[in-house]
């Protein structure tokens, strides 16, 4: 074979192999077209999956604000505050319903929530004998709360109670009740006669309710050693004298009066009553100690 011929073998090869590669180069060309448009689609899919995703989390996001408008809400309690309950009562008061009485003993309180103080005085006569009285004043303010209610029907709740516990105290002969008129926003007197190894005791309980707050003032006087027992009704004018003079001082010690109810959602109320009143646990369970006329009553001796 000559130089020629096998040159000219040479040259064909190369360009079949040239021929060749070009081919590839157009197929893969021709293909990148289509990876693109695959490609493309695949991210229109997946655009459109996220948008949907962007949908339902946008529904789930409405559905969540939905029910969280959709909580139940409560009036928000009128009075946030309580005034000292050793305080209450001015000195003139104090001399009138307790003559003899150094000072007032504060009981179990919670600040803003409840509190109590009382005083005993004793009017020693001599050979003519001595009178005896004794004040207790208990105040509890209720908060509002989406379980229970708003603080003025606990408070309406709690006032009924009271009255209801004045009226069966264990011993208490002639019971009898009233309403007082021009005290809070209701206001009853309740009154019996108690027989105790020191003498007879002329007991006046009288329970007020304004908005969220409950007064609760017991009030009774015995005549000891042979004097004479007081006048029922002399002492029950007294008690509510002071009732309505605690009513005054709640007033004030909320400004002008009531604040201007908003609604509130809070599950937990102010907490009052702390423990809220503790009003996370039952007010009126907490205060009965300090606030019950029944218990109070009891501690005439």
């Amino acid at each position: 074979m000559s130089e020629g011929t096998m040159q000219r073998r040479a040259e064909r090869d190369q360009g079949a192999q040239r021929a060749k590669r070009l081919h590839r180069v157009l197929v893969c060309a021709a293909a990148v077209p289509v990876m693109l448009i695959a490609s493309g689609c695949s991210s229109d899919s997946g655009s459109g999956d996220s948008g949907s995703g962007g949908d339902k989390a946008a529904g789930a996001g409405a559905t969540v604000s939905a029910s969280a408008s959709a909580a139940p809400t409560v009036q928000a309690a009128a009075y946030k505050s309580l005034p000292e309950a050793c305080g209450v009562l001015s000195k003139k008061t104090l001399k009138s319903l307790v003559p003899e009485a150094k000072s007032g003993k504060k009981g179990t309180a919670e600040a803003g929530t409840r509190g109590s103080c009382s005083w005993s005085s004793l009017d020693n006569n001599g050979v003519k004998g001595s009178q005896f009285r004794w004040l207790n004043v208990s105040l509890l303010r209720f908060e509002s709360d989406a379980s229970r209610g708003t603080g003025e029907a606990q408070a309406q709740k709690y006032y009924d109670q009271q009255i209801q516990d004045a009226k069966s105290v264990a011993g208490a002969k002639n019971a009898t009740s009233q309403a007082v008129a021009g005290t809070g926003d209701a206001a009853t007197l309740v009154r019996y006669d108690l027989k105790k190894k020191e003498g007879a005791f002329k007991q006046q309980t009288v329970v007020t309710r304004v908005e969220n707050v409950v007064v609760t003032v017991d009030y009774n006087g015995a005549g000891l050693a042979g004097d004479k027992a007081p006048s029922a009704d002399t002492l029950g004018k007294l008690a509510g004298q002071a009732a309505k003079e605690t009513v005054s001082a709640v007033s004030a010690a909320n400004g002008e009066g009531a604040v201007s109810p908003a609604p509130s959602g809070s599950a937990s109320g102010s907490k009052a009553p702390s423990k809220a009143a503790s009003p996370s646990a039952s007010p009126s369970k907490a205060a009965s100690k300090s606030a019950s006329p029944s218990k109070s009553a009891a501690k005439t001796s």
